[in-house]
């Protein structure tokens, strides 16, 4: 799904001076929570417009020309952690107050010129008054790769999304605070934060803490993000919200990501890269242990998908393909791109994880987005807890010991050279699994092949020992106008030994 991220719905409030001293382990978030209740309590006011005409006109070219001086990074001779600002403009016209907290004293990040080079059509940008202009986001820094650089590892820019990368990865999927209505005929609603709060580093600190104010039409809300860099840098979360109004579909801890086409895509650009996505898959663990993979996929129509579940343990959108050889792209480099895992670390309860898939043309749009969305509507006076955590891999979580699928591929089952139309309008099917139990696990074991149809019916269902030590499903769908919702995994002695593949054909596409 693509949009502007431009932060619309951002809006200014007077920052605090002063923050109440409570009892509480953590009283700045409680006092950003009382200021989230507040908010609630009172009627929605947009952002107020008042940024500079001459940050409103300009392109995105010009906004390009606009960089933040990393001479000036905040924090940068105390902490191994260092600040950078987002100027205002462009897109980002509505900016966010920032500030420091420091042995208890909270400071804004006041905006200044001083911070910023200014080159090309830019360079005549500080001849305009700019003050009040603000600052879009920021973005944080820390020596991951190696100890004489400070890495950018999060970025924080736009409504509520926020990125992250860990060791020699490189920027793909987003992630966001909420998603409110995504894909409803409503319109999706961006709830947006609006104030930051950066609790200054030690000088040994390993890990860095931020609060965040949310507003929205719909709810306000108060984050607080305790953010750890490393070989798969880690996020914990946890966020009070509080409803204004009724909320239909409350997507809480949303990936957003990218998927142009892929190995089972039907069809693809004329383009030389094999395979073009941020992500290739939707990985769940489920409440009761079972973990299920799903293929993603650009459709010609949105498809929204819910996998019902009580308390489940996690869900992530995967980059599964890791070889450069799958993707032969020196620029976008889609072979370093993390994947995503979210875990709650409070039960969820009942609910569905949803994954909703937009047509893209090109790889430009984000559109694909999968969270979490309670059993329990979130009516208008109700408040929501909640405490999860999310990070970056190149793997798989490390419970997950399962055989893997590596590879789904599918085809016409017509064979060449055959007169008769017996087979017309069959699609034939494989999926290769690998890793996990399945390298223990001999050619001459009877593994067997668990596979189901919601409706209809499959045709030559079988599983073969693959020459590299994996194993291959594969079966036959008959022709058919309507989509098949399949799933299948493999068995030893009655027991799984691999996860579990889930994939709806459309015959359609």
């Amino acid at each position: 799904m693509h949009h502007d991220k431009n932060g619309k719905l951002l809006v200014m409030i007077a920052s605090l001076v002063t923050l109440p001293a409570m009892a509480d382990q953590h009283p700045h978030f409680q006092a950003v929570i009382e200021q989230a209740k507040e908010l609630a309590d009172a009627p929605y006011q947009s952002p107020e417009d008042d940024l500079p005409e001459a940050l409103r006109e300009i392109d995105y070219d010009t906004y390009r020309q606009i960089r933040f001086d990393p001479s000036n990074a905040y924090w940068r001779d105390d902490s191994p952690f260092s600040v950078q600002l987002f100027h205002s403009g462009f897109l980002f016209d509505t900016p966010v107050r920032i500030n420091v907290i420091e042995n208890d004293n909270v400071e804004p990040l006041s905006f200044s010129t001083d911070d910023f080079s200014y080159d090309g059509e830019a360079s005549a940008l500080p001849d305009h008054d700019l003050s009040g202009s603000g600052h879009a986001g920021f973005r944080l820094h820390y020596p991951l790769n190696s100890d004489d650089y400070a890495d950018e590892f999060a970025v924080f820019l736009g409504a509520s999304y926020f990125r992250l990368v860990g060791r020699d990865q490189i920027y793909g999927l987003s992630t966001r605070g909420l998603a409110i209505d995504t894909a409803s005929s409503d319109g999706e609603e961006f709830p947006a934060f609006r104030e930051f709060w950066l609790h200054k580093p030690d000088a040994d600190a390993e890990q860095v803490e931020l609060l965040a104010l949310m507003d929205s039409p719909s709810l306000s809300g108060a984050y607080r993000f305790v953010i750890q860099p490393g070989d798969n840098t880690q996020v914990e979360v946890e966020a009070e919200l509080f409803a204004r109004d009724d909320i239909d579909k409350l997507g809480v801890a949303p990936l957003t990501s990218m998927f142009t086409y892929g190995e089972a895509s039907r069809e693809r650009p004329d383009d030389y890269r094999p395979q073009v996505h941020d992500s290739d898959g939707l990985l769940i663990q489920t409440g009761a242990d079972e973990w299920i993979w799903r293929p993603l996929s650009n459709p010609e129509s949105v498809r929204i998908s819910s996998f019902i579940d009580d308390n489940p343990q996690g869900f992530g959108l995967m980059q599964r393909e890791r070889d450069f050889n799958r993707y032969l792209d020196t620029e976008a480099q889609y072979h370093r791109r993390p994947s995503q895992w979210v875990a709650p670390i409070e039960d969820w309860g009942e609910g569905r994880v949803e994954l909703v898939e937009i047509p893209t043309p090109d790889e430009t749009h984000d559109n694909i987005v999968a969270y979490w969305v309670a059993e329990e509507p979130l009516e208008a006076g109700d408040s929501r807890h909640l405490h999860y955590q999310t990070h970056t891999l190149n793997s798989q979580p490390e419970s997950h010991t399962l055989g893997r699928v590596v590879r789904t591929r599918h085809g016409r089952a017509e064979v060449p050279g055959q007169t008769e139309a017996t087979n017309a309008g069959e699609r034939q099917f494989i999926v290769d699994f690998q890793g996990g139990e399945l390298d223990d696990i001999a050619a001459d074991q009877p593994v067997e092949l668990d596979i189901s149809l919601q409706q209809g019916e499959i045709s030559l269902p079988q599983v073969t020992a693959l020459p590299n030590g994996g194993w291959r499903a594969s079966f036959r769908l008959p022709a058919s106008e309507q989509p098949s919702d399949i799933r299948l995994r493999l068995t030893l002695e009655g027991e799984p030994i691999s996860e579990t593949w889930n994939y709806v054909w459309y015959p359609d596409d």
